[in-house]
């Protein structure tokens, strides 16, 4: 097709915009030690303390050998410690470390500022109405077997 750009394909677009913002997040992130991915997997920590590994790669929607090495990396760094779960000795419960904590408490106004300038010109209703229709679409593409 004449003329065509991949920025006329949804998919393309979401993923080009995400990279864009992990880029830019990655950036403001490196004097910390620390990735996008990582910070959200210990933001989840920090926010659930006890949460185990498996809530983590749910919610996270990663899978669980990727999760496994994000949560080694975090407790090597010393964000994390991780210990056996009492009722299912295959299960590990994680919790954040006050220097997991602190990294997280001084990071979240970086990440706020990354998307504020990202979504420059949105209005308020704009934003949410993006929300939503990021939501639904998270929702339609999901794995019935997975969720």
């Amino acid at each position: 097709m004449p003329g065509s750009s991949p920025q006329q394909f949804l998919g393309f677009l979401l993923g080009s915009t995400y990279r864009r913002i992990s880029t830019a997040f990655a950036r403001v992130l490196k004097p910390y030690d620390i990735t996008p991915e990582q910070w959200s997997v210990l933001l989840m920590i920090v926010d659930r303390d006890g949460i185990n590994q498996k809530e983590v790669a749910a919610s996270a929607a990663k899978d669980q050998p990727t999760t496994a090495r994000i949560v080694e990396l975090l407790q090597k760094k010393g964000f994390i410690t991780k210990t056996m779960n009492k009722s299912d000795r295959r299960a590990f419960q994680l919790y954040a470390t006050e220097e997991g904590k602190a990294l997280i408490k001084n990071t979240l106004t970086l990440e706020q500022q990354v998307i504020d300038t990202a979504v420059t010109g949105l209005t308020s209703e704009q934003l949410e109405q993006l929300r939503k229709m990021l939501e639904l679409i998270y929702h339609n593409t999901g794995n019935p077997h997975q969720e």
